[in-house]
């Protein structure tokens, strides 16, 4: 009973917090430079990761923070929850871009001040478009020196499930020469897909080492990339303590 009553509070205050920033942002974030409004969306993430700790008394920690590169890299994160789209926003550089399905975009408040930050929004019903607008967009910023974040299983995937990842972050990789730099966590052990209630703990991210794509196919880059995460994963706790 107490966890839901926290998860509906907190559920009420990410509400308010995503109108409130949504609608300044949505309004004249096209007119600010965009490390203004980066700072801004790393500000929304630290007030609801903080609102998590004393909301729902779900905390995390890091693992790994010396591995994350002083330049540009494309980072490929394992999906499980709403919480690491939050986390990130904090733990990576407040320069970055994200790949994600244009659907997202239509949703109110959030999608119109998610649109102010340039992401590249695919849609998934055209493979080979999606594919050329990642590439493409995806070295314009890069050669930019933001970062580039992919979710590749492509949706949220139940912790201790798997679904095969999709190759684009090994082929931009491949293609511009930038490193990827994965992550772990356990983040839907706590705050389970499809389900707004968050249950007490700490979350566990990991970051690897950078992976060099130099002399590598986009094959074995993504076999990499996939088997680190997929086998950090599995050694995180998978039970609430």
């Amino acid at each position: 009973m107490m966890t839901t009553l926290r998860s509906v509070l907190h559920l009420f205050f990410l509400s308010v917090t995503v109108i409130f920033y949504a609608l300044p942002l949505s309004t004249l974030g096209w007119l600010l430079p965009y490390r203004w409004i980066a700072k801004v969306g790393r500000h929304w993430g630290k007030i609801n990761l903080r609102a998590l700790e004393l909301i729902c008394r779900l905390g995390y920690q890091v693992q790994g923070e010396e591995n994350l590169p002083s330049s540009s890299c494309i980072v490929i994160c394992k999906h499980q929850s709403a919480w690491e789209s939050i986390a990130l926003q904090v733990l990576l550089p407040p320069e970055h871009t994200w790949i994600l399905k244009r659907e997202l975009l239509w949703i109110p408040f959030f999608g119109w001040a998610l649109a102010v930050y340039r992401p590249i929004a695919i849609d998934r019903g055209n493979a080979y478009r999606s594919v050329r607008k990642l590439l493409d967009r995806g070295k314009y910023w890069l050669d930019k020196g933001r970062w580039v974040v992919i979710f590749p299983e492509g949706t949220r995937v139940a912790a201790g499930k798997r679904k095969p990842y999709q190759k684009g972050g090994a082929t931009l990789a491949q293609k511009t020469g930038y490193p990827i730099l994965p992550i772990a966590h356990n983040a839907g052990v706590f705050w389970r897909r499809r389900d707004f209630r968050k249950r007490p703990g700490k979350i566990t991210l990991v970051i690897g080492k950078p992976l060099d794509p130099t002399g590598l196919s986009s094959d074995e880059i993504h076999r990499r990339v996939e088997e680190w995460i997929e086998g950090t994963v599995a050694k995180l706790p998978c039970e609430r303590e």
